[in-house]
């Protein structure tokens, strides 16, 4: 639809009070005088805003039921005394709901333009559903239409993007995001319970956090761009030659065309192809020297195989060079996979394809831990088929990725949020009940309209997918042939699994400013984090070299005081409450701190930075580093032939002394309690400076040092590998 169609023929969704029927008409004044002819049709719905009762009214046309029956149908199944607003707003959820149900089951929904019109009053309707709060919002409305326009007074139309001119000449009112989430969710290609806040953010990320119409509509129609670009995929226009099983649906494709491939990096071997992913598996295709793809080599997601999807860097011969590689690891794989996406500038492309398969993966994961089959099975996939669609959607038509805890992947999402097991703990319950209270009925196709309004108003997941022909399920779980009494979300309250995510967000608060905290205390320099963390050692480094000071008895007065206390604790048996005292100290400074700091900030850490190097220094203290790790590495492979050498008996005169230590040594463990064996030790160790053992102690690592010496390393073989250069063809 163009800009100037769009605000001649798209009515007046500030007020939702035009049918399905007006919008098929003419335009101009001709449809103007129809839309007011059908608002004269429509009684008032005490109490109800004009808005709503024309959302109600359109809702009763839709379902085929009228509006009294509709009324008397929500006050039985909603039984109790409620406030006004609370009311009105219940009853625009209930006969939503119904029409949704209706409305969702026709082909090509998301593409109609009525369709975009009718859930976008809804969510005016949700938000304004009786008279005052109505007035209330059309005042707010007008007052941030006029201060918009006194601040675009001197801006330049040069400068602004289509769709923002749009909405400034536009000035129908805006969605908040708690009616985005109350009736969105009733669509599931539209939005998911788990998902829709993150969705809303991404939708509204320059519209100041108010969904307007032309957005909300741009958004579906790229919606249903994605799924029928899937759908033709797999009904088999341009699809893979992949044997793929039964309910595999393909969710994406990148490098069909041959100037813009993968790149998979195998070990030092690189080859070119196309990645197909699909709700199963991830399949890779070498592209051929005749350009032709070769047999697909699949690396399967639904299987525990402790896989692993990072983000790394690769480049040719499998340098780090290009930060824009997928790492697929797993134990079906001898090493790792490098997927690598080139891109000219950023690496969004790299990005996208990490989270789509990590959501795949979560999602068994999901069906793994839960032990789901069937329906239960279909559905969790289907959740995460579309959570893939709705992201890929914002990727292309708003050219954006939300990441982290703003993505709009449900199981990336619950998987990222703390206590996110708790959500997916309250979506296993929520499959649970779906499965244990269907009822058998007739086709809802063919259903009356008192069995319509008894029937759940939310098409499930699985039945989207089933409906745009991307998913054939059996016939036990056929949803068509059964209706369900559960309701996903509950009218005017809140469902289990939206509740979960509502407290894991609020933990997620936490999270972030701790995150925050972060990024202003990391150094990349090596030795400014060496000071760093020589600065916050400093008290246990000078308790370190005190207890050094006094094992050498520099002090013979202190050293001696400090053995008479360690006596006495240890025959007092005090030294067995050194270590509970010290864990109780520092509960009683925590404390002590928290009561008496009044919630003041933390001083910042004063950290006296170390002068800087030039690079030649750099490289001279790297070499340096590298050259005394190499030392110490020979010195412990040195060790260890020497210890082979005495097992084998190289050395019969020392292994005959080696052996008789450990005979006592194996005695006194046997015999003597390991408390007394421990002590034994630290007293040895700290007495050995002692001026009364010293000469005797010196003497004896004399002699251990000499017999060691003597003891020859056993031998070492070097065998040349053969050549490692291996340039792996997937073609077969």
């Amino acid at each position: 639809m163009g800009l100037l169609e769009g605000l001649l023929f798209g009515g007046d969704h500030g007020g939702g009070r035009r049918e399905k029927e007006e919008y098929r008409g003419g335009g101009g004044a001709e449809g103007e005088e129809q839309a007011t002819a059908g608002m004269a049709t429509d009684a008032a719905i005490p109490p109800l805003s004009r808005t709503a009762a024309s959302v109600v009214h359109r809702c009763s046309r839709i379902a085929g039921v009228p509006v009294d029956q509709l009324l008397r149908r929500f006050d039985a199944e909603e039984r109790g005394g409620r406030p006004a607003l609370e009311y009105a707003r219940s009853v625009v959820e209930y006969c939503s709901y119904i029409a949704l149900r209706v409305e969702t089951r026709r082909q090509g929904h998301l593409g109609d333009r009525d369709f975009h019109s009718l859930t976008y009053d809804m969510m005016l309707a949700w938000e304004a559903p009786d008279e005052e709060t109505d007035a209330a919002f059309q005042k707010t409305a007008f007052s941030i239409l006029c201060d918009d326009a006194d601040d675009d007074d001197g801006g330049s139309i040069f400068y602004s993007s289509p769709t923002q001119t749009a909405i400034q000449v536009d000035g129908r009112r805006t969605v908040g995001p708690e009616a985005f989430a109350k009736i969105a969710p009733a669509c599931p290609a539209i939005a998911h319970t788990i998902t829709v806040r993150n969705l809303f953010d991404a939708l509204t990320n320059s519209t100041g956090s108010r969904l307007h119409f032309l957005i909300y509509q741009k958004y579906l129609k790229s919606l249903d761009q994605v799924l029928s670009s899937v759908k033709r995929i797999s009904g088999g226009h341009k699809a893979p030659n992949l044997q793929l099983s039964d309910g595999e649906v393909i969710l994406d494709i990148y490098g069909a065309a041959t100037t813009k491939p993968v790149l998979q990096h195998i070990g030092t071997s690189t080859w070119p192809g196309r990645l197909t992913l699909t709700n199963h598996a991830l399949y890779f295709e070498p592209l051929g020297v005749d350009f032709s793809y070769g047999e697909a080599v699949m690396y399967d997601l639904a299987k525990d195989l402790k896989q692993s999807v990072k983000r790394e860097s690769t480049g040719p011969w499998g340098a780090p060079l290009f930060d824009k590689a997928v790492m697929y690891k797993s134990s079906s794989t001898s090493e790792p996979v490098f997927f690598e996406f080139p891109q000219f500038k950023g690496h969004t492309r790299r990005d996208y394809w990490s989270a789509v398969i990590k959501e795949v993966l979560h999602s068994h994961k999901f069906i793994r831990k839960y032990k789901l089959v069937n329906f239960q099975k279909a559905e969790a996939l289907s959740v995460a088929t579309l959570g893939i669609m709705r992201y890929r959607t914002v990727k292309e038509g708003f050219h954006m990725l939300p990441t982290h805890f703003k993505t709009t992947l449900a199981f990336n999402l619950a998987e990222k949020l703390p206590k996110g097991d708790k959500i997916l703990e309250a979506l296993h319950d929520q499959l649970q009940q779906h499965c244990s209270r269907f009822r058998a009925s007739e086709d809802l196709r063919q259903s009356s309209s008192d069995e319509l309004i008894l029937a759940d108003p939310f098409p499930l997941s699985a039945y989207t997918m089933v409906s745009l022909g991307l998913l054939t399920l059996k016939e036990e779980d056929n949803l068509e042939g059964r209706n369900s009494m559960v309701r996903d979300v509950q009218i005017g309250r809140t469902c289990s699994v939206q509740m979960a995510l509502e407290r894991s967000v609020g933990y997620s608060g936490r999270v972030e400013a701790a995150r925050a905290t972060l990024a202003q205390v990391k150094v990349e320099d090596i030795d400014t984090n060496v000071a760093v963390l020589k600065e916050l050692l400093f008290p246990l480094m000078e308790i370190a070299k005190w207890l050094v000071s006094l094992a050498e008895w520099e002090d013979p007065f202190k050293s001696y005081a400090f053995l008479l206390c360690f006596l006495y604790m240890l025959y007092s048996g005090l030294i067995w409450f050194m270590f509970p005292g010290f864990l109780l100290g520092s509960t009683m400074f925590m404390l002590w701190n928290k009561h008496f700091g009044n919630g003041q900030l933390i001083g910042a850490f004063e950290v006296t930075t170390p002068p800087r190097r030039r690079t030649m220094e750099q490289l001279l203290a790297l070499q340096e580093a590298i050259s005394q790790l190499e030392a110490h590495v020979q010195a412990g492979n040195i060790f260890l032939l020497k210890l082979r050498s005495l097992m084998l008996a190289a050395f019969p005169q020392s292994t005959n002394k080696v052996a008789a230590a450990l005979v006592v040594a194996a005695a006194a463990f046997t015999f003597v309690p390991l408390r007394s064996i421990v002590l034994m030790i630290l007293l040895e160790a700290y007495t050995r400076q002692m001026p009364i053992r010293k000469k005797s102690s010196e003497k004896l690592v004399r002699r251990l040092r000499e017999w060691w010496l003597r003891i020859p390393a056993a031998p070492v073989q070097l065998i040349r590998p053969h050549d490692t250069r291996r340039w792996r063809s997937r073609l077969r």
